[in-house]
């Protein structure tokens, strides 16, 4: 597995972790080839998440860029590192202050 794709990993897990420790079923889409990193299922909820990192202030994102995926809400998860994750809806570039905190979107019960 090359570097990105273990730092890729990382952070895909420790997201998934800390959704399943605030009661959420989490599956690792296989691969991650597609839009989707992971999907999570909690009281008939359903909220699909593209997960990325980096190690700057901004991240250009030229993945898919609506806030529905087929018929579910989805949403662009940035760990900016040291403990700063934003969640925000999809759009080319994400600053480190954009959309919420991780917390913040956990206690909304993922809707923003």
């Amino acid at each position: 597995m090359t570097k990105a794709k273990w730092k890729g990993y990382r952070v895909e897990r420790k997201i998934r972790l800390m959704l399943e420790q605030n009661g959420w079923k989490v599956v690792r889409s296989g691969g991650s080839l597609g839009e989707v990193d992971l999907v999570c299922l909690k009281n008939g909820k359903v909220v699909l998440l593209q997960i990325k990192s980096t190690n700057r202030k901004e991240l250009y994102y030229y993945g898919y860029d609506s806030s529905i995926y087929e018929g579910f809400p989805f949403y662009l998860v940035v760990d900016f590192g040291y403990g700063n994750i934003r969640v925000v809806k999809p759009k080319k570039v994400v600053k480190e202050g954009d959309g919420v905190t991780f917390e913040e979107f956990l206690n909304s019960e993922c809707n923003l």
